[in-house]
């Protein structure tokens, strides 16, 4: 992802190399705000602002997705290609998912869509209890 900052007109400045590097790695698609209290303490001087910014920068240019998983803010996911996601319902947390390698909807999935309607992505949101949350309590229903 930070080869990729120049070629998408994006300047490698301090905060974002930062923001990306605490991103590329992560696997739980953090929110904005999480990523902005991990970088805190060692870019005190960097505000919320310049992380938003920052990852809708990085979301127009494709680097990463904005994910709307579950009720809240916005996760930011650094991996862009075809994949679902395992969602937590009492949680939140959120697992990476294999789909099929094209990531194209099957004809009877996509049937039913509006004449003239342009699929840009298919996405798949598994919702359960994962198995730290059904381990502390097996009987409780998601929240």
């Amino acid at each position: 992802m930070l080869a990729r900052l120049g070629d998408a007109g994006l300047k490698r400045t301090p905060q974002r190399v930062a923001i990306v590097r605490e991103l590329a790695g992560d696997l739980t698609h953090p929110t904005a705000q999480e990523l902005f209290e991990r970088l805190r303490p060692s870019m005190p001087t960097m505000s919320f602002a310049t992380v938003y910014n920052t990852l809708d920068a990085l979301a127009r240019a494709r680097l990463i997705a904005p994910r709307a998983l579950s009720p809240g803010a916005t996760r930011f996911d650094p991996n862009v290609r075809p994949h679902g996601h395992a969602v937590c319902d009492r949680c939140g947390a959120v697992a990476d998912v294999a789909v099929q390698a094209d990531g194209e909807a099957t004809p009877e999935l996509g049937s039913d869509l509006p004449r003239g309607f342009t699929v840009h992505a298919v996405e798949r949101v598994f919702r359960g209890v994962c198995g730290a949350c059904a381990a502390v309590d097996p009987g409780a229903r998601p929240s």
